[in-house]
């Protein structure tokens, strides 16, 4: 029996795509239509292959689906909800890709109301932006979170977690708040870290730009990759999590210049104890199946 017969996605960027190409891949007799409001995007879907059908309105793109999938920014979620409102079927489940949940969350149930909202945050992505950017097994291996509403019955949330183990998805159940902080630290202060990094770095009236980028080591390297991530979709995370990362940025500071004191007076006890503590994490990631073990993240030399 399938999980859901016809289903829809509103937005083809990295996500969306890859999320379209997995739904074609694992499971073949699912109805699958796409929305994307730009012109372009929508010929490259239609060149790719991507959908059974590609509409330009969100609206269109939803009707007689049980699944709805947003991949949108998530400082649209809202609106594009609205759009849709009207069009939905009966017992349509409505979900999303975004980083941030509680807002989300929010944002659905105020322009959904009575209809089945279960967010849902797949931890899988690329620096990569638009159709042409998506594969099949980005969520291969990776979790995804999902975040239900107390009012959503239990068998409804299972349904969904369904649908991305078949996509190759590990899935995490948790509150909406608890994700926020969660991702907060994972996720979120790494990005605004790499940004201000590299901001900084093309600031240096010491260093020229042109330096910077030849003689870019790993880590600053590693920073730039991070940084290229879509600034639309970066720019709606922080200010729809803000206050979960101003709470986190906060210890970040103070860790910060505890470690500025210890360069300063030469504490190397303590520099080798944070850097041996932090090292640790690094190999739990890699014994969780989050990264590979390869030497320079498998980079040919």
């Amino acid at each position: 029996m399938l999980l859901f017969s016809r289903v829809a996605i509103v937005g083809m960027g990295l996500i969306g795509s890859s999320l379209a190409r997995a739904v074609r891949e694992n499971m073949p007799t699912v109805r699958l239509t796409v929305s994307d409001g730009d012109a372009e995007v929508r010929a490259r879907v239609l060149a790719l292959d991507l959908a059974d059908d590609v509409t330009e309105n969100a609206g269109a793109a939803v009707v007689d689906a049980d699944l709805v999938v947003l991949a949108v920014p998530v400082g649209a979620m809202g609106a594009v909800a609205a759009e849709i409102a009207g069009e939905l079927s009966p017992g349509a489940v409505v979900s999303d890709v975004g980083s941030v949940k509680e807002k989300v969350l929010n944002a659905l149930m105020a322009a959904l109301p009575g209809v089945i909202v279960i967010p849902a945050h797949p931890v899988a992505g690329t620096e990569k932006s638009g159709p042409d950017a998506g594969f099949a097994s980005l969520f291969t291996g990776r979790w995804c979170i999902l975040t239900p509403p107390a009012e959503v019955e239990a068998w409804q949330t299972e349904r969904l977690a369904d649908f991305w183990r078949l996509l190759g998805a590990k899935v995490e159940t948790m509150d909406a708040a608890h994700h926020d902080r969660v991702l907060a630290v994972t996720s979120h202060l790494p990005h605004l870290i790499a940004y201000s990094i590299v901001g900084t770095a093309s600031d240096l009236e010491t260093v020229t730009q042109g330096e910077v980028i030849k003689f870019s080591a790993g880590g600053f390297r590693d920073f730039t990759r991070i940084a290229a991530s879509d600034p639309v979709m970066w720019r709606d995370v922080f200010l729809n999590n803000r206050e979960a990362v101003l709470e986190t940025l906060g210890r970040f500071t103070e860790d910060l210049t505890a470690l500025q004191r210890a360069i300063r007076w030469g504490e190397g006890d303590t520099l080798e104890a944070l850097f041996t503590r932090t090292r640790e994490i690094r190999r739990g990631i890699i014994d969780e199946g989050q990264d590979i073990d390869t030497a320079d993240f498998g980079r040919p030399h």
